[in-house]
């Protein structure tokens, strides 16, 4: 018999509770929840590296596993949601020594929702996408700032704020003291958020060129390299769906419907996956309205008016088709869908 427990991970300490070879319950706290106090009680608790352990894939989940895989440990990660579930009506206190016996009971008894834990490399580049998507929303907020004050103040709108017209369009409007400070605040904050953005973008791209999944994905209309990228990193392996349905559910692009316990109201989003998934998924079906997509047609008939009622909306449905064709690509593809990227060719001197 192996160990077999759980660990609830906080920012201070990492409660544990795990049954020995002997049948014993050992419970405790690791302090400081940090690498090296996880390595040095792996040493110490699990020093031949016999042992399971089940946490929630929560912030901090990944050092965790990186450190229980480094010491021969298995580890299972589990939807925070899906165990929420599992635990049912609480009857008393929650405790982190609740949590982490109800993740050792579900391990043990084989009800523990198992999810995905990505590869290395695909976690990097998931961090290094949501981070440019991060960085692009606040420059985005500094740009409608701008067109806020421009609006506020009478001015006429001037568009393409990042290019050299936009920049001299800027320095002729008629703005108030404040309103010239705040509109050179922001174009300073964009300044200084280009900067970072673009070597990011490079770092991306380069990547996806190297990479076969991020190929594959590219040969699909509108999806660009950097888009590839995203979207391969948020996806991972796609053979953990069943069907292209479960990865539209996945990204959070599947209607809602009514449930009596529920506030929200039928025949929304629901938007519970992950947005840079969507914002990628959405930047390549807007190329659907262009006359040379393979969707034009599809996207003209439902942006179409019937009988005096707006048509649906085409960029969504034409997302949905994307995310399927690419569930299809990466599934075709196996494993080498997430094989590490081509080394980079060394440019030789003439």
């Amino acid at each position: 018999m192996t160990i077999v427990g759980g660990l609830d991970v906080h920012r201070q300490q990492i409660t544990f509770d795990y049954i020995d070879n002997d049948g014993l319950v050992h419970w405790g706290q690791i302090r400081p929840a940090t690498r090296q106090g996880l390595r040095g009680w792996l040493a110490k608790h699990c020093p031949d590296g016999d042992g399971q352990f089940a946490l929630e894939g929560c912030t901090g989940w990944r050092y965790v596993v990186e450190e229980l895989a480094g010491a021969g440990v298995v580890a299972h990660l589990g939807d925070p949601a899906e165990i929420a579930a599992l635990r049912g009506p609480k009857k008393r206190a929650k405790t982190d020594r609740a949590d982490a016996r109800l993740l050792r009971t579900l391990l043990l008894e084989g009800r523990f929702p198992e999810s995905w834990i990505p590869l290395a490399h695909v976690v990097e580049i998931r961090t290094l996408g949501r981070l440019y998507c991060t960085l692009m929303e606040e420059r985005r907020a500094w740009q409608q700032r701008i067109h806020a004050q421009l609006f506020h103040q009478g001015c006429p709108p001037v568009k393409a704020l990042l290019s050299a017209a936009g920049r001299e369009a800027l320095a002729r409007a008629e703005l108030s003291a404040a309103g010239r400070q705040c509109l050179d605040t922001a174009l300073r904050r964009i300044d200084e958020l280009s900067v970072e953005i673009e070597p990011l973008r490079t770092q991306l791209i380069g990547f996806a060129r190297r990479q076969a999944g991020c190929q594959a994905l590219q040969r699909h209309y509108g999806i660009g390299w950097l888009c590839a990228a995203i979207i391969w990193a948020e996806i991972g392996d796609a053979r953990r769906f069943s069907s292209s349905d479960q990865l539209v559910r996945f990204a959070g692009l599947d209607v809602t419907v009514y449930s009596s316990d529920g506030k929200r109201s039928p025949g929304h989003l629901s938007r519970q996956g992950s947005p840079e998934l969507r914002w990628a998924a959405f930047e390549a079906a807007k190329c659907a309205a262009r006359r040379g997509s393979p969707d034009h047609g599809y996207y003209r008939k439902l942006a179409a008016k019937r009988d005096g009622h707006n048509g649906k909306n085409p960029t969504l449905a034409v997302e949905r088709k994307i995310l399927r064709r690419c569930h299809h690509t990466l599934r075709e593809l196996g494993d080498a869908a997430l094989a590490l990227p081509a080394p980079e060719r060394e440019e030789v001197a003439a």
